[in-house]
């Protein structure tokens, strides 16, 4: 199975029987059959028509449409829905439920702080040179984590404000870990304004699609959540669900910069906004790939375990770091 990853202007796709062909200025260069996609993920000036939609959603393959230069998602399209409507019930009366939300909540961010701090420690024996700013977080993080592991029945307000202490701790040390030239003073978006934050923000927005993706494969209903409460235009469930995961990414993105897979040349300024160009969105796609299949599991094993606990008679369900148990 493969992604299909368009991000070309002048480029045309269409249907052809039981695969996708790909034009250029109106000449073929080759073709795909549905079968074999897993995704499809378009950027830029890119021709279809519904006919094309049409198979991409029947053929149950999530597509996502990215906004030319800014790589904000512009729309989704996922495919027909989960038959079993039952689970989708079971959801919405939990996120009914404040007590179901507050243990949830708890785990989700017990589980993010212990990957951040997996982030920190890695980090720290790497960057000596940046050994203040880490071990400082390092100690932050832990003294969170104590705090979520010894209180039982923590509000929902009381663990949202553990997890903003734990990021901004994070972030802090975050900012010491890059280059100054790439000017990256802390977390920005809408738009991100400085490389660093242009890169986050398109993993994020990529991870957060493998989320939906995720939710609505295993009949879930990505827009209801239970950490993330219910908002207009937003999947709230598929935030909660990534949460874990950031940090995964955000290592990510530090390796990128480290290993100059990405380098600031590769951005540009317009009007306050930093953008990742298309040479660098080709090394970024290439390299996302390789990096996904871990948190891809990691979601389809997350959701089939909450909709498991749905069906199920009390609140027993576990929420795990991209690697497995969180230790």
């Amino acid at each position: 199975m493969v992604t299909l990853v368009l991000d070309r202007s002048n480029l045309e796709l269409r249907a052809d029987g039981a695969a996708l062909a790909v034009y250029e200025g109106g000449e073929r260069h080759g073709s795909i059959p549905l079968k074999l996609l897993e995704r499809v993920i378009l950027q830029g000036t890119i021709r279809l028509d519904t006919g094309v939609l049409g198979r991409l959603a029947e053929a149950g393959v999530p597509t996502i449409i990215l906004g030319a230069r800014t790589g904000r998602r512009v729309a989704v399209l996922i495919g027909p829905a989960h038959n079993d409507a039952a689970i989708r019930l079971a959801q919405f009366q939990k996120a009914l439920d404040g007590d179901w939300c507050a243990a949830w909540s708890h785990r989700l961010v017990l589980a993010k702080a212990r990957a951040q701090l997996r982030l920190l420690r890695s980090a720290l024996d790497e960057r000596p040179d940046a050994r203040k700013p880490l071990f400082d977080a390092i100690e932050q993080v832990q003294a969170i984590i104590r705090t979520l592991g010894a209180e039982q029945g923590l509000d929902l307000n009381r663990v949202r404000g553990l997890e903003g202490a734990c990021a901004a701790a994070c972030f802090r040390a975050y900012c010491a870990l890059f280059a100054e030239s790439l000017n990256f003073r802390g977390r920005n978006r809408r738009p991100p304004r400085d490389p660093v934050n242009a890169a986050l923000s398109l993993a994020y927005t990529l991870l957060h699609f493998d989320a939906v993706r995720a939710a609505h494969a295993s009949g879930l209903d990505p827009m209801v959540g239970f950490y993330h409460q219910p908002a207009h235009g937003r999947e709230s469930l598929a935030c909660d669900l990534i949460e874990p995961l950031r940090p995964r990414a955000e290592e990510w993105i530090r390796t990128l910069f480290r290993d100059r897979v990405i380098r600031g040349e590769h951005f540009t300024e317009d009007k306050g906004a930093c953008l990742l160009g298309k040479a660098g969105r080709e090394h970024f796609y290439a390299a996302w790939e390789g990096f996904a299949p871990l948190h891809r599991r990691h979601l389809r094993r997350q959701c089939a375990t909450l909709v498991a606990a749905l069906r199920g008679p009390g609140d027993s369900f576990a929420v795990a770091g991209a690697e497995g148990a969180d230790k």
